[in-house]
């Protein structure tokens, strides 16, 4: 069934990214992936994407993802997560996410991110993206 392949390639594309595994999220990623953000309302390529999980990844250590849901439809799965973590000052983020995800042949082919832009302002304030 669909759900057990998309499983894996959710279960591997955030353990990536909890690791800072930056080269295995490229893999993972279609190399049109378009990854859609509410707080900017901008869709990032994969490069763009991948420069923002650098920085992330910089300033945010001990990242682990609370799993609250997965639920898989054709072609995708929507997950909801509580996003941990915590930067430089010391401040811990914790962090209510809701993404959308396609997949097509093992790879992620678009992203939908919803989040609360105030729940991980701590780790943009020294923000290279805009």
């Amino acid at each position: 069934m669909y759900g057990s392949s998309i499983d894996q390639v959710a279960s591997s594309f955030f353990a990536a990214i909890e690791t800072g595994d930056l080269r295995a999220v490229y893999e993972i990623y279609a190399p049109s992936v378009s990854v859609w953000h509410n707080v900017t309302g901008k869709t990032q390529t994969r490069d763009e994407n991948l420069r923002l999980l650098k920085f992330w990844t910089s300033q945010v250590t001990d990242l682990k993802y609370e799993i609250l849901a997965r639920e898989f439809f054709p072609g995708g799965f929507l997950q909801r997560h509580i996003l941990h973590g915590v930067v430089a000052s010391g401040q811990r983020i914790e962090a209510s996410i809701c993404v959308v995800v396609y997949v097509s042949d093992g790879k992620i082919v678009k992203l939908f991110e919803y989040l609360d832009a105030k729940a991980v302002e701590a780790a943009f304030t020294q923000d290279p993206i805009r």
